[in-house]
């Protein structure tokens, strides 16, 4: 499918998310690449409702030039609370605890859907492939076969896993039998997902006598194993809820649900999981008619990403639990990064491996630490370990500054560096201990 070319670089993208469309569009604005996206699904689709995006993230999407695309779709704090990533109250009796704020940004969300559709609308015409499930990989000297399960192959000079939680590449870049199962591990969570009115919101709200504030302003209700998270969508119209449950009596992580990982359930099995919190729980689960229950999973954080011209980026490099809104942000991070890496001149069929090895030593230790700190959020909101006992005053002073790090950190000191190495002809060998035949 993919021809040989005069161009630079062929470059085979598999998987048709957010992070994946991000990158054709990317890598698309460079003339002397050859991009081709493969998509497993017969058209563009995501699951889910609501996605957050903190600063680092809405900064990804502006370098992206994707900015307009996501303004058409995107939601925000409202005023006079613009700049309000959440407030933080305790689930049982709705009492504010503080706000963490996020200056300029506030809680900038949309529905995955819509952000999906808002960015096909900016991909070239004749780049996407459908009905491309991946089910094999093998690389020689003149680059990577794609092998899909309707029987068709593609040849490219670089691949790139965008393949999601249940990748296919990265079974090849990191074989079971020198690396064990890569795979996903259930976190011990459930996410009970629903979106509701504002107005309906709001009048329940006011019947019960709490504070309506709760449908207009992003909200994070905590409690001992279990939090809920509320914020806007769909022009403010609409409330994304997400109320989280775990089992922490049982080990964690543990082995991946085998069954769906998705189901519908009752809204009176919900609401009895919340049953001794406030009015203000009560309220918001309560408008939810139809919710479903999603089994939590992500990976232990990887040895590395690459494996001589194939990269892992997105979820199937570093799927993570959704405790701080990093996941899609840092997708578009490495949709960034990599647009500009391989959108340099410099990087052509004899370097592209050295580039993707660059990639990896920069970016992994910074996925790899969004990981282990979403679970750790976790574990601060259901007040689990350290956070069990703590005041509220100690709880505000965390709440208040532990994303200030994600936030503020900046990947344009990773392409800088390594578009000097390129530049001056320094980058590093692909480690050969990737390699495995």
């Amino acid at each position: 499918m993919t021809r040989a070319t005069s161009n630079r670089l062929r470059v085979g993208i598999v998987g048709g998310g957010i992070g994946g469309v991000a990158l054709a569009i990317g890598l698309s604005r460079h003339v002397d690449l050859d991009v081709t996206l493969f998509e497993s699904a017969q058209a563009f689709s995501e699951i889910g409702a609501g996605v957050s995006f903190g600063p680092n993230a809405v900064r990804a999407i502006e370098r992206l030039e994707l900015g307009e695309a996501y303004r058409r779709v995107a939601d925000g704090s409202p005023a006079p609370f613009e700049d309000v990533w959440f407030e933080w109250r305790h689930g049982i009796d709705d009492n504010y605890i503080t706000a963490t704020l996020a200056p300029g940004c506030g809680q900038s969300s949309v529905h995955r859907a819509d952000f999906l559709d808002s960015l096909v609308t900016c991909l070239p015409d004749g780049i996407a492939h459908f009905g491309k499930r991946c089910c094999d990989v093998a690389q020689n000297e003149d680059g990577v076969h794609l092998s899909f399960t309707d029987g068709t192959h593609a040849e490219c000079d670089v691949a790139i896993g965008c393949d999601g939680i249940k990748s296919v590449l990265r079974d090849h870049v990191l074989p079971a039998e020198h690396h064990g199962d890569t795979g996903p591990r259930f976190s011990g969570t459930y996410a009970y997902r629903g979106l509701v009115s504002r107005t309906t919101l709001e009048s329940e709200l006011e019947r019960r006598q709490a504070d309506v504030r709760l449908a207009r302003v992003p909200q994070m209700l905590l409690g001992e194993d279990r939090h809920i998270l509320t914020f806007p969508v769909k022009d403010g119209e609409v409330v994304n809820v997400v109320a989280f449950e775990t089992d922490s009596t049982r080990s964690r992580p543990r082995a991946a649900v085998t069954g769906d990982w998705v189901e519908t359930v009752s809204r009176e099995r919900m609401l009895a999981a919340f049953a001794d919190w406030g009015e203000g729980t009560q309220a918001i689960l309560g408008c939810i008619e139809q919710p479903t229950r999603w089994a939590l999973h992500d990976i232990a954080p990887l040895p590395h990403y690459h494996r001589e011209r194939v990269l892992l980026i997105g979820d199937a490099a570093h799927a993570m639990l959704p405790h701080q809104g990093a996941g899609a942000g840092q997708a578009l991070e490495d949709a960034w990064v990599l647009s500009e890496l391989l959108g340099d001149s410099a990087c052509d069929r004899t370097r592209v491996n050295a580039v993707l090895a660059e990639f990896d030593r920069a970016r992994r230790p910074h996925s790899s630490e969004v990981q282990r700190t979403s679970f750790e959020a976790g574990e601060l909101y259901e007040r689990r370990g350290l956070w069990r006992d703590c005041d509220d005053a100690e709880l505000a002073r965390e709440l208040e500054t532990r994303f200030d790090w994600l936030w503020s950190a900046d990947p344009q000191h990773t392409i800088n560096d390594i578009r000097t190495l390129l530049a001056t002809g320094h980058t590093a060998s692909p480690t050969l201990e990737h390699d495995h035949d």
